[in-house]
Protein backbone atom coordinates (compact mmCIF):
# COMPACT_ATOMS: atom_id res chain seq x y z
CA UNK A 1 0.00 0.00 0.00
CA UNK A 2 1.31 3.45 -0.97
CA UNK A 3 0.03 6.13 1.40
CA UNK A 4 0.31 9.84 0.71
CA UNK A 5 0.25 12.23 3.67
CA UNK A 6 -0.39 15.94 3.26
CA UNK A 7 1.92 17.84 5.60
CA UNK A 8 2.24 21.11 3.75
CA UNK A 9 3.25 23.23 6.76
CA UNK A 10 5.55 20.72 8.47
CA UNK A 11 8.71 22.41 7.16
CA UNK A 12 7.79 25.94 8.23
CA UNK A 13 9.95 27.29 11.03
CA UNK A 14 7.15 28.57 13.28
CA UNK A 15 4.94 25.54 13.76
CA UNK A 16 1.63 25.54 15.57
CA UNK A 17 -0.97 22.98 16.66
CA UNK A 18 -2.00 21.17 13.47
CA UNK A 19 1.57 21.32 12.12
CA UNK A 20 2.88 19.53 15.22
CA UNK A 21 0.14 16.90 15.04
CA UNK A 22 1.03 16.10 11.42
CA UNK A 23 4.74 16.00 12.27
CA UNK A 24 4.20 13.61 15.19
CA UNK A 25 1.98 11.39 13.04
CA UNK A 26 4.71 11.00 10.43
CA UNK A 27 7.47 10.47 13.01
CA UNK A 28 5.53 7.76 14.78
CA UNK A 29 4.44 6.03 11.58
CA UNK A 30 8.11 5.93 10.63
CA UNK A 31 8.80 4.12 13.90
CA UNK A 32 6.00 1.55 13.73
CA UNK A 33 5.32 0.84 10.04
CA UNK A 34 8.17 -0.58 7.96
CA UNK A 35 5.89 -2.36 5.50
CA UNK A 36 3.79 0.19 3.67
CA UNK A 37 5.22 2.83 1.36
CA UNK A 38 4.73 6.52 2.27
CA UNK A 39 5.13 9.84 0.50
CA UNK A 40 4.81 12.94 2.68
CA UNK A 41 3.94 16.03 0.65
CA UNK A 42 5.25 19.29 2.11
CA UNK A 43 5.76 22.85 0.93
CA UNK A 44 9.32 23.99 0.35
CA UNK A 45 10.52 25.78 3.49
CA UNK A 46 13.54 26.16 5.77
CA UNK A 47 13.00 23.68 8.64
CA UNK A 48 13.90 20.25 7.28
CA UNK A 49 12.67 18.38 10.35
CA UNK A 50 11.98 15.18 8.37
CA UNK A 51 14.07 13.33 5.83
CA UNK A 52 13.49 10.53 3.36
CA UNK A 53 14.53 7.18 4.74
CA UNK A 54 13.48 3.57 4.34
CA UNK A 55 9.87 3.34 3.18
CA UNK A 56 9.25 7.08 3.70
CA UNK A 57 9.86 9.69 1.01
CA UNK A 58 9.58 13.42 1.69
CA UNK A 59 8.34 15.26 -1.41
CA UNK A 60 8.89 19.02 -1.34
CA UNK A 61 6.34 20.64 -3.65
CA UNK A 62 6.72 24.17 -4.97
CA UNK A 63 5.13 26.94 -2.97
CA UNK A 64 1.79 28.28 -4.10
CA UNK A 65 -1.14 30.02 -2.41
CA UNK A 66 -2.85 27.68 0.05
CA UNK A 67 -5.94 26.84 -2.07
CA UNK A 68 -3.90 26.41 -5.26
CA UNK A 69 -1.37 24.14 -3.55
CA UNK A 70 -4.08 21.98 -2.01
CA UNK A 71 -6.56 21.82 -4.89
CA UNK A 72 -4.11 21.46 -7.78
CA UNK A 73 -0.48 20.90 -6.81
CA UNK A 74 -1.12 18.25 -4.13
CA UNK A 75 -3.55 15.95 -6.00
CA UNK A 76 -1.39 16.08 -9.13
CA UNK A 77 1.69 15.09 -7.13
CA UNK A 78 -0.17 12.30 -5.30
CA UNK A 79 -1.44 10.89 -8.60
CA UNK A 80 2.02 11.06 -10.17
CA UNK A 81 3.51 9.28 -7.16
CA UNK A 82 0.99 6.44 -7.52
CA UNK A 83 -0.62 6.83 -4.07
CA UNK A 84 -3.34 4.35 -3.16
CA UNK A 85 -4.61 6.58 -0.37
CA UNK A 86 -4.20 10.26 0.54
CA UNK A 87 -4.44 11.49 4.13
CA UNK A 88 -5.05 15.23 4.43
CA UNK A 89 -4.20 16.25 7.96
CA UNK A 90 -5.38 19.82 8.46
CA UNK A 91 -9.15 20.27 8.02
CA UNK A 92 -9.27 20.62 4.23
CA UNK A 93 -8.47 18.50 1.16
CA UNK A 94 -8.68 18.44 -2.65
CA UNK A 95 -12.20 18.34 -3.97
CA UNK A 96 -11.28 16.73 -7.30
CA UNK A 97 -9.14 13.62 -7.03
CA UNK A 98 -9.83 9.97 -7.74
CA UNK A 99 -7.55 8.82 -4.91
CA UNK A 100 -9.44 7.59 -1.81
CA UNK A 101 -8.99 10.08 1.02
CA UNK A 102 -8.80 10.17 4.78
CA UNK A 103 -9.30 13.68 6.15
CA UNK A 104 -8.56 14.92 9.65
CA UNK A 105 -11.10 17.51 10.81
CA UNK A 106 -9.56 18.87 13.98
CA UNK A 107 -12.73 20.90 14.48
CA UNK A 108 -15.62 22.49 12.58
CA UNK A 109 -15.79 25.78 14.48
CA UNK A 110 -15.57 27.67 11.17
CA UNK A 111 -18.80 25.94 10.06
CA UNK A 112 -20.79 26.66 13.21
CA UNK A 113 -20.88 30.45 13.07
CA UNK A 114 -20.22 33.35 10.73
CA UNK A 115 -16.48 33.33 11.25
CA UNK A 116 -16.03 35.97 8.57
CA UNK A 117 -17.82 38.51 10.72
CA UNK A 118 -16.79 37.48 14.22
CA UNK A 119 -14.85 40.18 16.04
CA UNK A 120 -11.20 39.40 16.72
CA UNK A 121 -10.21 37.38 13.65
CA UNK A 122 -7.40 38.67 11.43
CA UNK A 123 -7.95 39.01 7.68
CA UNK A 124 -5.84 35.89 7.14
CA UNK A 125 -7.98 33.92 9.59
CA UNK A 126 -11.18 35.17 7.96
CA UNK A 127 -9.97 34.08 4.54
CA UNK A 128 -9.05 30.66 5.96
CA UNK A 129 -12.51 30.29 7.47
CA UNK A 130 -14.15 31.26 4.17
CA UNK A 131 -12.08 28.69 2.29
CA UNK A 132 -12.98 25.96 4.80
CA UNK A 133 -16.67 26.82 4.67
CA UNK A 134 -16.53 26.49 0.89
CA UNK A 135 -14.73 23.15 0.62
CA UNK A 136 -15.36 21.15 3.80
CA UNK A 137 -19.00 20.13 3.06
CA UNK A 138 -17.90 18.61 -0.25
CA UNK A 139 -14.90 16.94 1.35
CA UNK A 140 -17.08 15.36 4.05
CA UNK A 141 -19.25 13.77 1.36
CA UNK A 142 -16.32 12.70 -0.83
CA UNK A 143 -13.77 11.24 1.60
CA UNK A 144 -13.66 7.59 2.65
CA UNK A 145 -13.17 8.33 6.34
CA UNK A 146 -12.97 11.30 8.69
CA UNK A 147 -10.70 11.52 11.71
CA UNK A 148 -11.27 13.95 14.53
CA UNK A 149 -9.62 14.37 17.91
CA UNK A 150 -12.29 13.84 20.59
CA UNK A 151 -15.69 12.27 21.15
CA UNK A 152 -17.07 15.75 21.66
CA UNK A 153 -15.91 16.87 18.21
CA UNK A 154 -17.08 13.64 16.60
CA UNK A 155 -20.61 14.29 17.82
CA UNK A 156 -20.47 17.87 16.53
CA UNK A 157 -19.37 16.66 13.09
CA UNK A 158 -21.96 13.87 12.90
CA UNK A 159 -24.78 16.16 14.01
CA UNK A 160 -23.77 19.11 11.83
CA UNK A 161 -23.33 17.21 8.57
CA UNK A 162 -25.92 14.49 9.27
CA UNK A 163 -23.51 11.66 8.47
CA UNK A 164 -23.21 8.14 9.84
CA UNK A 165 -21.16 7.95 13.06
CA UNK A 166 -19.21 5.03 11.56
CA UNK A 167 -17.65 7.39 9.02
CA UNK A 168 -15.95 9.42 11.78
CA UNK A 169 -13.20 8.10 14.04
CA UNK A 170 -12.27 9.94 17.24
CA UNK A 171 -8.53 9.50 17.74
CA UNK A 172 -6.88 11.39 20.57
CA UNK A 173 -3.76 13.46 20.06
CA UNK A 174 -0.69 12.81 22.19
CA UNK A 175 1.90 14.53 24.34
CA UNK A 176 5.45 14.60 23.02
CA UNK A 177 8.08 12.84 25.12
CA UNK A 178 10.11 16.00 25.80
CA UNK A 179 7.27 17.44 27.87
CA UNK A 180 8.34 16.63 31.41
CA UNK A 181 9.25 18.66 34.51
CA UNK A 182 12.46 20.62 33.95
CA UNK A 183 14.41 20.61 37.22
CA UNK A 184 17.97 21.43 36.15
CA UNK A 185 18.74 24.92 37.57
CA UNK A 186 21.01 25.90 34.67
CA UNK A 187 18.41 24.95 32.07
CA UNK A 188 15.68 26.85 33.90
CA UNK A 189 17.92 29.90 34.29
CA UNK A 190 18.74 29.85 30.58
CA UNK A 191 15.05 29.76 29.64
CA UNK A 192 14.24 32.49 32.13
CA UNK A 193 16.97 34.75 30.79
CA UNK A 194 16.25 34.07 27.10
CA UNK A 195 12.61 35.10 27.44
CA UNK A 196 13.12 37.60 30.28
CA UNK A 197 10.62 35.81 32.48
CA UNK A 198 9.54 37.08 35.91
CA UNK A 199 10.24 35.04 39.05
CA UNK A 200 6.59 34.01 39.37
CA UNK A 201 3.95 34.12 36.64
CA UNK A 202 0.80 32.69 35.10
CA UNK A 203 1.24 31.23 31.61
CA UNK A 204 -1.28 31.65 28.78
CA UNK A 205 -1.15 30.91 25.04
CA UNK A 206 -2.40 34.25 23.70
CA UNK A 207 -4.10 34.15 20.32
CA UNK A 208 -6.17 36.46 18.12
CA UNK A 209 -8.68 33.67 17.53
CA UNK A 210 -11.72 34.60 19.67
CA UNK A 211 -12.14 31.00 20.85
CA UNK A 212 -8.93 31.33 22.87
CA UNK A 213 -10.70 33.85 25.13
CA UNK A 214 -7.78 36.26 25.44
CA UNK A 215 -10.11 39.09 26.42
CA UNK A 216 -11.58 36.94 29.20
CA UNK A 217 -8.11 36.16 30.55
CA UNK A 218 -7.17 39.85 30.57
CA UNK A 219 -10.37 40.73 32.42
CA UNK A 220 -9.64 38.00 34.96
CA UNK A 221 -6.08 39.32 35.37
CA UNK A 222 -7.47 42.79 36.05
CA UNK A 223 -9.80 41.42 38.73
CA UNK A 224 -7.05 39.31 40.28
CA UNK A 225 -4.58 42.19 40.49
CA UNK A 226 -7.25 44.45 41.96
CA UNK A 227 -8.18 42.00 44.72
CA UNK A 228 -4.89 40.28 45.52
CA UNK A 229 -1.98 41.54 47.56
CA UNK A 230 0.39 39.42 45.47
CA UNK A 231 0.74 40.95 41.99
CA UNK A 232 1.62 37.96 39.83
CA UNK A 233 2.13 38.82 36.13
CA UNK A 234 0.89 37.02 33.04
CA UNK A 235 3.24 35.59 30.41
CA UNK A 236 1.67 35.34 26.95
CA UNK A 237 3.06 33.33 24.09
CA UNK A 238 3.48 34.69 20.56
CA UNK A 239 1.11 37.67 20.74
CA UNK A 240 1.34 40.98 18.90
CA UNK A 241 1.93 44.10 21.02
CA UNK A 242 -0.48 46.22 18.99
CA UNK A 243 -3.24 43.62 19.27
CA UNK A 244 -2.64 43.44 23.01
CA UNK A 245 -2.99 47.21 23.34
CA UNK A 246 -6.41 47.04 21.65
CA UNK A 247 -7.59 44.33 24.04
CA UNK A 248 -6.32 46.19 27.10
CA UNK A 249 -8.26 49.22 25.96
CA UNK A 250 -11.35 47.04 25.67
CA UNK A 251 -10.80 45.71 29.20
CA UNK A 252 -10.68 49.29 30.43
CA UNK A 253 -7.79 48.80 32.85
CA UNK A 254 -4.55 50.17 31.35
CA UNK A 255 -2.62 49.30 34.52
CA UNK A 256 -2.56 45.59 33.61
CA UNK A 257 -0.09 46.36 30.80
CA UNK A 258 2.65 46.49 33.45
CA UNK A 259 1.84 42.91 34.43
CA UNK A 260 1.94 41.27 31.00
CA UNK A 261 5.05 39.81 29.42
CA UNK A 262 5.06 38.84 25.73
CA UNK A 263 7.60 36.17 24.80
CA UNK A 264 7.24 36.13 21.02
CA UNK A 265 7.34 32.76 19.30
CA UNK A 266 8.75 29.93 21.43
CA UNK A 267 9.94 26.71 19.71
CA UNK A 268 8.09 23.62 20.85
CA UNK A 269 11.29 22.16 22.30
CA UNK A 270 11.67 25.10 24.69
CA UNK A 271 8.12 25.11 26.03
CA UNK A 272 8.76 22.58 28.85
CA UNK A 273 11.05 25.08 30.56
CA UNK A 274 8.38 27.79 30.55
CA UNK A 275 5.68 25.38 31.72
CA UNK A 276 7.97 24.21 34.53
CA UNK A 277 8.67 27.77 35.67
CA UNK A 278 5.04 28.88 35.60
CA UNK A 279 2.81 28.93 38.69
CA UNK A 280 -0.46 28.14 36.87
CA UNK A 281 -1.25 27.39 33.24
CA UNK A 282 -4.44 29.13 32.07
CA UNK A 283 -6.46 27.47 29.31
CA UNK A 284 -9.99 28.91 29.57
CA UNK A 285 -10.93 28.61 25.89
CA UNK A 286 -14.49 29.16 24.78
CA UNK A 287 -14.29 26.12 22.48
CA UNK A 288 -11.67 23.44 21.83
CA UNK A 289 -11.77 20.13 20.00
CA UNK A 290 -8.90 18.71 22.08
CA UNK A 291 -6.45 20.92 23.98
CA UNK A 292 -2.85 19.69 23.65
CA UNK A 293 -1.32 22.60 25.65
CA UNK A 294 -3.13 21.71 28.86
CA UNK A 295 -1.79 18.14 28.66
CA UNK A 296 1.70 19.47 27.97
CA UNK A 297 1.43 21.64 31.08
CA UNK A 298 0.23 18.67 33.14
CA UNK A 299 3.13 16.55 31.87
CA UNK A 300 5.51 19.29 33.08
CA UNK A 301 3.98 19.33 36.56
CA UNK A 302 2.09 22.60 36.18
CA UNK A 303 -1.44 22.93 37.61
CA UNK A 304 -4.06 23.81 35.00
CA UNK A 305 -7.20 25.91 35.04
CA UNK A 306 -9.34 25.18 32.01
CA UNK A 307 -12.92 25.55 30.80
CA UNK A 308 -15.92 23.43 31.70
CA UNK A 309 -17.05 23.51 28.05
CA UNK A 310 -16.63 21.52 24.80
CA UNK A 311 -13.82 18.92 24.89
CA UNK A 312 -11.85 20.20 27.89
CA UNK A 313 -13.54 18.05 30.58
CA UNK A 314 -13.20 14.98 28.33
CA UNK A 315 -9.45 15.48 27.88
CA UNK A 316 -8.53 16.90 31.30
CA UNK A 317 -10.52 14.34 33.28
CA UNK A 318 -10.32 15.14 37.00
CA UNK A 319 -6.88 16.70 36.67
CA UNK A 320 -7.71 20.39 36.22
CA UNK A 321 -9.60 23.12 37.98
CA UNK A 322 -12.61 23.98 35.81
CA UNK A 323 -14.05 27.41 35.21
CA UNK A 324 -16.84 29.03 33.21
CA UNK A 325 -14.94 30.77 30.37
CA UNK A 326 -17.67 33.36 30.01
CA UNK A 327 -17.21 34.57 33.59
CA UNK A 328 -13.85 36.31 34.12
CA UNK A 329 -14.69 36.80 37.80
CA UNK A 330 -14.88 33.02 38.23
CA UNK A 331 -11.50 32.57 36.57
CA UNK A 332 -10.01 35.21 38.88
CA UNK A 333 -11.54 33.45 41.91
CA UNK A 334 -10.15 30.09 40.77
CA UNK A 335 -6.68 31.57 40.37
CA UNK A 336 -6.84 32.88 43.95
CA UNK A 337 -8.26 29.56 45.16
CA UNK A 338 -5.40 27.60 43.64
CA UNK A 339 -2.78 29.98 45.02
CA UNK A 340 -4.25 29.75 48.51
CA UNK A 341 -4.62 25.96 48.58
CA UNK A 342 -1.27 24.08 48.41
CA UNK A 343 -3.00 20.70 48.84
CA UNK A 344 -5.23 21.34 45.83
CA UNK A 345 -2.22 22.43 43.82
CA UNK A 346 -0.25 19.28 44.68
CA UNK A 347 -3.27 17.11 43.92
CA UNK A 348 -3.64 18.64 40.46
CA UNK A 349 0.07 18.29 39.76
CA UNK A 350 0.04 14.60 40.69
CA UNK A 351 -3.15 13.69 38.84
CA UNK A 352 -2.15 15.86 35.88
CA UNK A 353 1.04 13.91 35.27
CA UNK A 354 -0.95 10.66 35.32
CA UNK A 355 -3.58 12.08 32.98
CA UNK A 356 -1.01 13.27 30.44
CA UNK A 357 0.55 9.81 30.26
CA UNK A 358 -2.72 8.43 28.85
CA UNK A 359 -2.18 10.32 25.58
CA UNK A 360 0.66 9.18 23.32
CA UNK A 361 1.50 9.89 19.69
CA UNK A 362 2.34 6.22 19.17
CA UNK A 363 -1.23 5.24 20.07
CA UNK A 364 -2.52 7.93 17.74
CA UNK A 365 -0.35 6.67 14.86
CA UNK A 366 -1.38 3.04 15.44
CA UNK A 367 -5.06 3.98 15.34
CA UNK A 368 -4.56 5.99 12.14
CA UNK A 369 -2.68 3.10 10.54
CA UNK A 370 -5.62 0.81 11.33
CA UNK A 371 -7.89 3.16 9.37
CA UNK A 372 -5.51 3.16 6.38
CA UNK A 373 -5.55 -0.63 6.34
CA UNK A 374 -9.35 -0.85 6.69
CA UNK A 375 -9.90 1.46 3.73
CA UNK A 376 -7.42 -0.21 1.36
CA UNK A 377 -8.60 -3.70 2.38
CA UNK A 378 -12.22 -2.81 1.59
CA UNK A 379 -11.49 -1.10 -1.75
Amino acid sequence: MHIGIEGQRIFRKKKHGMDMVALELVRNLQAIDHHNKYTVFVKEDEDHCLRSEGNFKIAELKNAPYPVWEQYVLPAAAKAAGCDLLHCTSNTAPLFTSIPMVVTLHDIIYMEKLSLLTKGFTSYQKFGNLYRRMVVPGIVRKCSRLITVSEFEKKRIVDFFGIAPAKVNAIYNGVSAHFMPVTDPETLLAVKQKYNLPDKFFFFFGNTDPKKNTIGVLKALSLFLRNSEEKIPLVMLDFDQAELAKLIQEVGDPSIADYIKLTGYVPNTELPGIYSLSTIFLYPSLRESFGIPMLEAMACGTPVITSNTSSMPEIAGNSALFTDPYKPEQLADNISKLLANPELRLSLVDSGRKQAKKFTWENMARNVLTIYEEITTNK
